[in-house]
Parts: C-alpha cells; structure tokens; sequence
C-alpha cells in the first residue's frame, strides 16, 4: 500500500474542499492524494514540477525544546511520520513516477530536501530514469539554530534538478540568467533568506499556518531559470501555495495538488490576489542560437555595407575587402566573414561578426551591431 504525505492511503478519499468561482482554470489548486490526482492528469502534460514532500525529518514524539525551554514550532505533523524508511521509499517510488508520466519530453523537475531524505529522493529518481541536472544547495542567510549543541547548525537545504530523461531537451535560461548575475554564470549555490515576516501566511491564532513554508525568491529563481512563459507547473505538495502564487507572477500556468482543505483554501485565496507582471517584463531573452538568421549579404541588400568597403578588426591589424556577393577577401584569399576573420589570426575558427568593423566616419562600427539593426526590423514585422 502506498503511504501518502499524510500517512493515509492512496486512496483515501478527498478532502472537502470546493474551488471559488473566481478561481481561474489556469491556477488551480485541487485537492486530493497526490499521486491518486496526477493519475487523473493527462500523460505528457505539464513543462515543469517543483516538489517539496515530507521529508521525514524523524523527530519522535517529544517536542523540541529551546534552552529557555520554550517550545520551537517544528515540523511535528503527522504528514511528516512514516514508519519506516522502506515505506518513505515506497511513496517516493509512487509520486515521482507519477510526476513522470505527467511530463512532457522535454519536462524537468526540481525537488527539494535535507540530509533526511534528499539522498534517498535521488536515489529512487536515478532508478526511475530521470537525468540528474544539478544539484543546487540553498544556504540559509537565516537559518535555526542547532539548540542541543550536539551537531553542526543545519544552515542548508538541497534541490535537484532533473530532466525527465537522458536526451530530454529541457530548458535552461542560461543568457537571461547570466545577464541579471551581471553577467556572471549563476552558481549552484543560492543563499536567500528563510521564508519570515509578512510573506509568512498565519493562522487565526497569528502562529505560522504551515511550517515549512518556502521563500518566494527561491521559486522564483526555480521558475526563471527552467520554464517559458504560459509553461504549465506542477506542485503535487502545494502546501501554501508559494509555488502557484510564483508561478502566476511570472506569466506561467500551475496546478497544485494538496490533501489538507486548509492549506489548500489558504493557497487559493493567495493564488487569486497575485497580479501578474506585464507580458514585457516577462518575454524571453532572445539567444543568438535563437535569434533569426542573418547573411552577411543582407548586410548588402540593405545599404547597411557597401562592396568595396574596407573591414578591420579592433585594432586594426587585419584588413578585408567586402566583395560584391557578400564573400571578403583578405589579400588573394576569398570567403565568408568567419573563414576570413580565423585565417588572419592562424586560428581554425572565428565568429567573424564580432571580429569585423567597419571603418566609418564616426569611427568602427561592428558588423554584428549592423546585423542587429536587421534582426529589430524582423521583430517589428
């Protein structure tokens, strides 16, 4: 029998919860088992699933104490319990073979966990035939202390990332990220904040309505960073709704799964107060592999470079001479702008666009800065 995140049976029945007649279909929270739900989901559906499962934190059944004897608000639920380590595996083994056949070929997923059960989550995802991506260590600006002084502060957690398999063409965000790192590659080693203050959702009673609750910065660089805009995620343990409520932020689709009817309300009033951003602010970062083609020859055709024209490189050490088909050549040597551009430098190859300038007036221009002029005017069509 598979255990679910509440200890119950997979199928268990739902919990009573009806959606309000404002939800939108685009962002839904459905409540019920998570695996008994993705099996109701089409084959092949969603672009992207961010996990956060129990992660079987096996604190027993004493409460966990502060010096002053105060009682710390941890995770003591009974989704949290399983009794054994083979019964964790066994509904790991469920839901995550359950989020495979949800995603689409080119499907990713992230999950997120501690040394309690992250090793073993990727254990059962290798031996389910996804393809390890990464994995990224959140370090916590702000993290618990350790109050019994017996071990080391717990001031990380681990994700996953993952494609649904080998040769899946997944995507990745590279340029866009890179260009808000200041253009540095972004490092697999993310420190943000836990989840505090006003984006902690509470109770009636003013204490935390979920404790383990994410902080929106780490969805939000999950989501940029490997999924499009109008993709379809999947949170099958939805929790309080962060993931959705990020989602519908960043112009994306999202279905949550959850079996507790309180969480599952909280998460949907959230969802519904989210106002996405505009569409430009969201549009994806067009990459040179993705930007339109463009011959040096239209170069030509559009009086942006003359035949005749001299190109140099940066310092003017090289000299071409732009022919009339659009070929160059450099001394009694004629061919493409790249076959030219390695030549004059001894090298096998050369990206003659960021090579080549022309020689005006004003001073160099670079002829990948021309091309740039024609791929404006395709957008604008």
């Amino acid at each position: 029998m598979v255990v679910s995140r509440r200890g119950a049976s997979s199928r268990a029945p739902r919990g009573h919860f009806e959606q309000p007649a404002s939800a939108s279909p685009s962002h839904r929270v459905i409540v019920g088992d998570c695996v008994a739900e993705m099996n109701r989901l089409p084959a092949d559906c969603v672009d992207l699933v961010f996990a956060d499962p129990p992660y079987n934190l096996q604190l027993g059944e004493g409460s966990l104490l502060r010096p002053d004897q105060s009682r710390v608000d941890a995770v003591d639920d009974d989704w949290d319990r399983f009794s054994s380590f083979a019964a964790y595996d066994e509904f790991t083994r469920a839901w995550l073979g359950a989020c495979k056949r949800v995603l689409k070929p080119s499907g990713a997923l992230w999950v997120i966990g501690s040394y309690h059960n992250i090793f073993r989550v990727g254990s059962i995802l290798q031996d389910l035939g996804f393809w390890i991506l990464n994995d990224v260590v959140w370090r916590k600006s702000n993290p618990m202390p350790n109050f019994r002084g017996r071990r080391f502060t717990n001031a990380h957690e681990t994700l996953i990332w993952a494609s649904r398999d080998q040769d899946a063409r997944y995507t990745f965000n590279y340029e866009a990220l890179k260009a808000g790192n200041e253009d540095i590659q972004v490092r697999s080693d993310w420190t943000l904040p836990l989840c505090t203050g006003d984006e902690r959702l509470k109770g009636r009673d003013g204490k935390k309505l979920h404790p383990t609750q994410k902080p929106q910065a780490l969805l939000a660089r999950v989501i940029l960073s490997s999924s499009r805009p109008d993709d379809l995620i999947l949170d099958p343990f939805n929790g309080t709704g962060t993931t959705g409520a990020v989602a519908k932020h960043l112009g994306r689709r999202y279905i949550g799964i959850e079996r507790d009817p309180a969480y599952a309300a909280a998460a949907q009033k959230r969802i519904e107060e989210v106002e996405p951003l505009e569409a430009p602010t969201l549009a994806p970062f067009m990459t040179a592999r993705d930007a339109p083609r463009v011959p040096f020859a239209a170069l030509l055709e559009r009086g942006l470079v003359s035949a005749g024209a001299k190109l140099v490189d940066a310092k003017k050490r090289h000299k071409a001479l732009v022919r009339a088909d659009g070929a160059v050549s450099l001394g009694d040597q004629v061919g493409s702008i790249h076959r030219m551009g390695a030549l004059a430098q001894g090298l096998e190859a050369c990206n003659g666009w960021t090579f080549w300038h022309l020689e005006t007036p004003k001073g160099l221009v670079s002829i990948d800065a021309l091309r740039a002029e024609i791929r404006a005017e395709m957008a604008e069509a």
